[in-house]
């Protein structure tokens, strides 16, 4: 009796945390616990790309990208660092909604529509690469798209609206932000990071560059970084922490309507969104992308630049992914738009610059009406 009990009283325990975990994850798909034999697996597998490739409905190109050739499953997992939040920490921040009304074009791309803006179209592992030879797989040491995906969307932002090209430190927030924001290399969350840019600023990358002074070219990007301290000091001694500070308006998310989120980068510029990565993403080469076979292996965040339709009738969204130009098609990726493709339309994520401690620059450029929201 007390056996089937025990069974009675597990399965409605299951059946709670199921309901739990769908009305306060609904973004992010929660991972299930792998076996040791399945984490010590190679990412890359043939045979997903033989699935992929013969199946005619796929709309993408497979195959085994060289970013991963020595990756496993554990270590591919740790390259995914947004964690799944829940519906209440939406409440706090207002949402953006823009009108069917408001004009679109069928096709954009923030890099030809703002080519002064070098930060927007940067794929880590080329540009960087040639200024500090140990970027070549950046990001593979830590879990921080998150702060990538934020940073980055702002630093276009500062050059959109205000034509200052520069590139803000992704060491400022994933260090300083503390549990605020997350778990820093081990993972974060892509509001909290937006709320810290609107609240506490960020460093230009130039005071605080990115901690990783080692790279990548050791198989599987081992070893995993633990999360760099918080210095706040610039390492040129001639600049101020508090000076080189850059900071956002506001933190908002857009509606998850294609159109809203469209118009939000026609007007403002690119946005962070983030999505659930599954074990054929990671064989991602060419194509609109969509997911096919393969478990989940967690959340990633990414900046989207774009949007058109392929040769093939498929409409699709542009996205700088951070796994370098080895990965993918030259860095960025393509994937199916209108249909929420793996939770990318469900919290696309923004702010817009503000001109705290770059009011002259701006003044004088005529451009500090552009920031006000």
């Amino acid at each position: 009796m007390a056996t089937t009990e025990h069974r009675h009283l597990a399965t409605l325990l299951s059946l709670i945390l199921t309901f739990f975990f769908s009305i306060c994850h609904p973004q992010v798909v929660a991972v299930e616990a792998l076996s040791s034999l399945k984490l010590n697996s190679r990412i890359l597998q043939d045979s997903i790309v033989k699935h992929v490739n013969e199946n005619p409905e796929a709309g993408w190109k497979a195959v085994m990208n060289p970013r991963f050739s020595n990756s496993t499953v554990a270590e591919f997992r740790r390259l995914l660092g947004v964690k799944p939040r829940s519906k209440q920490d939406l409440s706090s921040i207002p949402v953006k909604t823009y009108p069917k009304s408001t004009k679109v074009p069928k096709e954009f791309d923030a890099r030809t529509a703002w080519p002064q803006c070098s930060t927007i179209g940067r794929i880590l592992g080329l540009v960087l690469l040639m200024l500090n030879l140990f970027r070549s797989c950046i990001i593979g040491h830590c879990g921080s798209c998150w702060a990538f995906g934020a940073v980055e969307s702002l630093s276009d932002r500062f050059c959109i609206h205000f034509d200052l090209n520069i590139s803000l430190s992704v060491n400022d927030l994933l260090a300083c932000c503390g549990f605020f924001c997350g778990d820093g290399c081990d993972g974060g969350y892509p509001l909290q990071a937006w709320k810290y840019l609107a609240s506490s600023g960020v460093v230009t990358e130039e005071c605080d560059p990115y901690f990783d002074t080692i790279g990548c070219s050791h198989p599987g990007c081992e070893p995993a970084y633990p999360t760099p301290k918080c210095v706040k000091k610039c390492v040129n001694g001639n600049q101020l922490w508090s000076d080189s500070k850059h900071y956002s308006v506001n933190a908002y998310t857009i509606d998850p309507d294609p159109h809203s989120i469209m118009a939000e980068i026609y007007n403002n510029g690119p946005v962070e969104v983030d999505f659930t990565v599954y074990e054929d993403f990671a064989h991602y080469k060419s194509g609109v992308y969509k997911h096919i076979t393969g478990g989940a292996m967690g959340g990633h965040a990414v900046k989207l630049i774009g949007w058109g339709t392929s040769d093939d009738g498929e409409d699709y969204w542009l996205v700088v992914n951070q796994w370098n130009r080895s990965w993918g098609d030259d860095g960025y990726f393509k994937i199916r738009k209108g249909t929420n493709e793996c939770g990318i339309e469900s919290d696309p994520i923004a702010g817009l610059p503000s001109t705290k401690n770059i009011i002259k620059e701006v003044a004088s450029a005529g451009g500090v009406t552009d920031a006000l929201y």
